[in-house]
């Protein structure tokens, strides 16, 4: 019910009533039956009873025994009101599919209009909406793919600092220069693209609340002595906990107060001079606390000439701290590799004729297996690329040689073929799927190999 409504809603098809009786009960929904009190009415209109017992007819279509009752029932007396058999039988059609979905008005009205508030803030305040979404955690979507969201609409993610971090995440402005905003096809239009607001010129600064082992308490008192010159007056006056310290130094917070990037000076440098201000502040026993104090605030960094950090180690550290990969993608450090192979971004899948073979890889999202009537299993998977995310389908001839994988992998490269299902709608039945990180280090070998 939910792709007629939406077609003929857009203009992709013509209204069309099944019966002229019919038009009144069904105007509002462009001619598809939406909700529960339409099934009331269509009931009590074709059979001439109340709405109260159309009520009790619709409830007994839930189950298999009460179908075959309100069939019988239903035909007898819509053929007995001078209704033609085929009438009755397109109409019957859609109050049996009905049973299998569907919802009252007032549901609909509840959630539609959060949607519509929702859909309004995101289109005219997108980064604000976007931060609430994460500080309030609803749960529906993992915190990186909201990230990911946010990058698509030319939004900064900006860092967990110290000095500018809170329990929540804010919006900040900012001149960086910000990936461009995706663009969308336009459905009141032919082929037309039509360009989303531009949101760039905001960051969204990640929370400190998401900091694995930090406490509340902690956060409140890493806020409360702010500002802080350097590393040393962090340790001495936020009396976070060493494990918590450490988490920042990794994550990058303490980057931009202590000049990480400039003079030489690194992560692995930084990190050396936490270790070396823990040991002073271990032995404070044996230090007046005053003289401390000074020893701490009067510590330099200096560059060791040591490798930075990676790419691949820094999002290792965003994942153990943050539960999330922030500075870039997962997929970022695989990216030679991926156009090797000739992947298709899931924003280039609208592009892809149905029947197309295609190759696509990403981040498990989610992975359904709800059950199916044929008692066949189906399992749906969720990829998300940092384009969007790619809908998979894995029936039960593919599921046979995949489904452990599928299970138990978190980076999956998938091959399949591409199924239409409308202007906008692409989904892909899989046949088959690898462990990202294998077919790397494979490739990895071959080419030094090749060399």
């Amino acid at each position: 019910m939910i792709s007629p409504f939406l077609k003929t809603r857009h203009g992709f098809a013509q209204r069309a009533f099944i019966h002229d009786d019919l038009e009144e009960i069904l105007d509002e929904t462009e001619g598809v039956v939406v909700f529960h009190e339409q099934v009331i009415r269509i009931i009590a209109k074709m059979t001439g009873v109340t709405y109260a017992d159309g009520d009790q007819k619709r409830r007994l279509l839930g189950t298999r025994e009460g179908q075959q009752e309100v069939c019988d029932w239903f035909y007898s007396l819509a053929l007995s009101r001078g209704y033609e058999m085929k009438t009755v039988d397109t109409v019957w059609k859609v109050l049996r599919d009905f049973a299998s979905f569907g919802f009252c008005k007032a549901h609909a009205a509840a959630f539609a209009l959060p949607t519509y508030q929702s859909g309004w803030l995101k289109t005219h305040y997108t980064a604000a909406f976007i931060a609430g979404v994460l500080t309030h955690d609803p749960g529906m979507y993992p915190k990186r793919l909201l990230i990911d969201e946010a990058r698509q609409w030319g939004i900064e993610i900006a860092p967990v600092d110290v000095n500018k971090s809170d329990a929540v995440y804010r919006v900040e402005k900012t001149t960086a220069p910000a990936r461009a905003p995706f663009e969308a096809v336009n459905t009141k239009a032919s082929g037309e693209l039509l360009t989303l607001p531009d949101a760039r010129g905001y960051a969204i600064r990640m929370s400190l609340a998401d900091i694995s082992g930090i406490s509340s308490e902690e956060i409140q008192n890493i806020v409360r002595a702010r500002p802080y010159l350097d590393l040393a007056d962090f340790i001495y006056r936020s009396k976070a906990s060493v494990p918590t310290t450490e988490a920042l130094v990794n994550i990058g917070a303490f980057d931009e107060i202590c000049g990480v990037g400039k003079n030489g000076v690194n992560r692995r440098d930084l990190y050396i001079h936490l270790q070396e201000l823990q040991k002073i502040s271990g032995n404070k026993k044996k230090v007046d606390s005053s003289q401390l104090s000074f020893n701490l605030l009067t510590s330099d960094i200096e560059s060791l000439g040591l490798p930075d950090i990676t790419q691949e180690e820094q999002l290792k550290a965003e994942l153990k701290v943050l539960g999330m990969d922030v500075s870039s993608h997962l997929l970022a450090p695989y990216g030679q590799f991926l156009n090797s192979i000739g992947v298709t971004k899931s924003s280039d899948l609208i592009k892809a004729r149905s029947g197309a073979s295609v190759v696509v890889v990403g981040v498990k999202v989610a992975l359904q297996t709800p059950p199916i009537r044929t008692g066949k299993r189906v399992m749906f998977l969720t990829l998300d690329d940092g384009h969007g995310c790619n809908d998979l389908t894995f029936f039960e001839s593919a599921q046979e040689n995949f489904a452990y994988l599928i299970r138990n992998t978190s980076l999956i490269l998938a091959r399949g073929e591409i199924r239409r299902t409308g202007p906008r709608g692409v989904s892909i039945r899989a046949t088959g799927a690898w462990d990202l990180k294998d077919a790397y280090s494979s490739w990895k070998n071959e080419s030094k190999i090749a060399k």
